[in-house]
């Protein structure tokens, strides 16, 4: 059984973010790999934010237990979710494959 992180409230999102950023920094940290994670999240984001803010709109899905926070008409937590998605997918590849070779 899973344990009810709605015992955050309002804050369970954001709990969620922090909790997976952080293994995400971890892993880039290890790998040294925060560079080419930037880069990455720098070129996802603007897609990510359009794809995020038309979804929200139309209503393909509510986000539920989150602060209320919105940020450039998408809640805050969204904005951290476009960094730290991308952060840990290629902190997880370069923990597992090591740097590109000639690095």
């Amino acid at each position: 059984m899973l344990p009810d992180i709605g015992v955050f409230g309002p804050y369970t999102y954001l709990v969620t973010e922090v909790a997976f950023g952080s293994v995400a920094l971890a892993l880039l940290v290890r790998a040294d790999a925060l560079r080419r994670a930037g880069r990455t999240v720098a070129a996802l984001y603007p897609i990510a934010y359009v794809w995020d803010w038309y979804t929200l709109r139309v209503g393909v899905f509510s986000i539920e237990l989150r602060t209320g926070v919105d940020f450039l008409g998408i809640p805050v937590e969204e904005h951290i979710f476009m960094v730290v998605v991308p952060a840990l997918v290629v902190g997880m590849h370069e923990t597992v494959n090591g740097p590109p070779d000639g690095e």
